[in-house]
């Protein structure tokens, strides 16, 4: 057959799924799940139940699953059939699948699960260690290969991982390899996390979720492994070896001694497809079931894997490239492809969001008209939605990510604009104060999504979670970033009620950790070889 006819047929039967998610399909992988039982008891107590909690999630999750249909075009090129990986950790978008169009707007999805395993090192990494974890990362890659029915694997390292350092930062290792914020070189671009200005922690005691009152941590764990395949059951197999299992792919291999040196702390259990968050609903009989669009990726309703809503992996690079470079790597630097890799634990008030009380009625806020105000803007609203504001989220969930100048969200405070007058700030006009290039480039790629399970959550059950990551060039760029989007100052200054500020009262984070990605040449404990 030719191959743009099959090209072709394959895009007819992909829009089909897209315009009508296909009825659940578990995905599952014997191998994997026999790997899984057998996993020795003496391997699950060393690694603790955080990590067996996150494998268990991903079990629960693949059964709300469908597998997609990904085709490589020629639009990516040989590298992508070949699966030669970038230099760049993360850079992973050629060896996924083209972006298309949903309801007109661009959007690429990513692999279907993601999860995000921390660690803590039980001493310090010795260079003997690199070629160890090396080759426990190259088997890996050659038992699952690099495209979405595969896996993606990237290594990051926490701050705690650089303090173990001889000298920590400021030794001689570190010192002259880790870059500086290019406007003020006495920071280096990998700093601690910070609270946000609505986290719930002692300094912000004005602070009041209203369901999930829940102090946030600022972790410290050294490593950070970040697992992407369309197949829950390929992310669990490499999980369990990588704890003890001896069985990889379904082939007896040998674990890697990492227990030894690593204890394995979180696994957090991350899914991103079209009518997923609405099928777990449905399935577990969430109460706000019937409000959540069927179509949507996104437990509120609105998909956020838009195109042109994230900047070109190079621009978030250390290095950067032409719209924007904030530190002082230059190419060919031990750095140079090198990130920040945030990465925050937030349970979703979705109850509160949905506006439905617990005998399910609904108030002002149930309205699609609402809610889309506070996700995206006021000014203009992005869509009025259908008559029914209500049923199957009462308007689409496919629209567009504009950009409408920085100054946005302080028009929307003002009242300049909106509907009626009202001072109101919807999410994204108040993340955009600050996540752009003075082109417009976005200068961040996020990998986030949705989550179910019971971590942080008080009375132990399932909530809805949003498992947020996402690349920046540098630490204090996320800072900054985060704290214009709380827009805690446009509220005090312009009088916007708490209820009219984006999603801020919805989300409550308990965790919050930064990291550093090293170019994938430098990916296996970095640094320890100049030690």
């Amino acid at each position: 057959m030719d191959v743009r006819h099959e090209h072709a047929r394959h895009r007819r039967i992909t829009e089909e799924l897209h315009r009508k998610p296909p009825p659940t399909v578990p995905v599952h992988h014997a191998r994997a799940a026999e790997a899984h039982r057998k996993l020795s008891r003496r391997a699950v107590l060393q690694t603790g139940g955080a990590v067996a909690l996150g494998v268990a999630a991903l079990e629960l999750l693949e059964g709300s699953a469908w597998a997609p249909l990904r085709l490589a075009t020629e639009a990516h090129g040989a590298d992508a059939v070949r699966g030669k990986p970038s230099d760049i950790q993360f850079d992973i978008g050629g060896l996924i699948a083209p972006a298309r169009r949903v309801d007109g707007v661009e959007v690429q999805f990513g692999p279907v699960f993601t999860a995000f395993v921390t660690a803590k090192l039980r001493r310090r990494p010795r260079p003997a260690d690199q070629p160890m974890l090396a080759q426990a990362l190259e088997q890996i890659e050659s038992s699952y290969a690099l495209r979405p029915q595969g896996l993606f694997t990237h290594v990051a390292y926490g701050l705690p991982y650089f303090r173990k350092l001889p000298g920590g930062l400021r030794g001689s290792a570190a010192f002259w390899h880790v870059p500086r914020l290019r406007f003020d070189t006495s920071r280096f671009v990998i700093e601690e996390a910070v609270p946000s200005p609505t986290d719930v922690w002692e300094g912000n005691r004005e602070i009041r979720k209203v369901r999930f009152h829940v102090p946030v941590q600022i972790e410290t764990n050294d490593l950070l492994f970040t697992f992407r395949s369309d197949n829950a059951g390929n992310i669990r197999d490499v999980i369990n070896w990588l704890r003890g299992s001896d069985t990889l792919a379904g082939k007896e291999v040998p674990s890697p001694p990492l227990t030894r040196m690593l204890r394995f702390t979180t696994a957090r259990a991350m899914f991103a497809q079209m009518g997923m968050p609405r099928r777990i609903a449905d399935t577990n009989d969430l109460i706000f079931a019937r409000l959540v669009n069927p179509r949507s990726p996104m437990w509120m309703g609105f998909a956020d894997q838009h195109v042109d809503g994230a900047g070109p992996p190079q621009i978030v690079t250390f290095q950067g490239n032409r719209s924007a470079r904030l530190t002082t790597a230059e190419p060919g630097d031990y750095f140079d492809n090198g990130s920040i890799q945030h990465l925050s634990h937030v349970i979703l008030d979705l109850q509160q969001f949905y506006d439905i009380d617990d005998g399910g009625e609904l108030g002002d806020d149930a309205a699609f008209t609402e809610r889309v105000q506070y996700m995206f803007r006021s000014t203009p609203v992005p869509d009025e939605g259908n008559e029914d504001q209500h049923t199957d989220g009462g308007g689409p969930a496919f629209l567009p990510n504009e950009f409408k100048g920085v100054g946005d969200a302080r028009r929307s405070a003002q009242g300049i604009g909106t509907p009626e007058g009202e001072r109101r700030m919807g999410h994204l006009s108040t993340l955009q104060r600050s996540s752009r290039a003075k082109d417009g480039t976005p200068l961040h790629i996020r990998i986030d999504g949705p989550g179910f399970d019971s971590m942080d959550v008080p009375d132990g059950s399932n909530q809805p979670k949003l498992q947020f990551s996402a690349f920046f060039p540098t630490a204090h760029f996320f800072e900054v970033m985060r704290r214009n989007q709380a827009a805690v100052d446009l509220a005090k200054r312009f009088d916007v009620e708490e209820a009219e500020n984006g999603l801020e009262r919805f989300t409550t984070a308990t965790r919050r950790q930064n990291f550093l990605v090293p170019p994938r040449r430098h990916r296996c404990f970095p640094l320890v070889e100049l030690t």
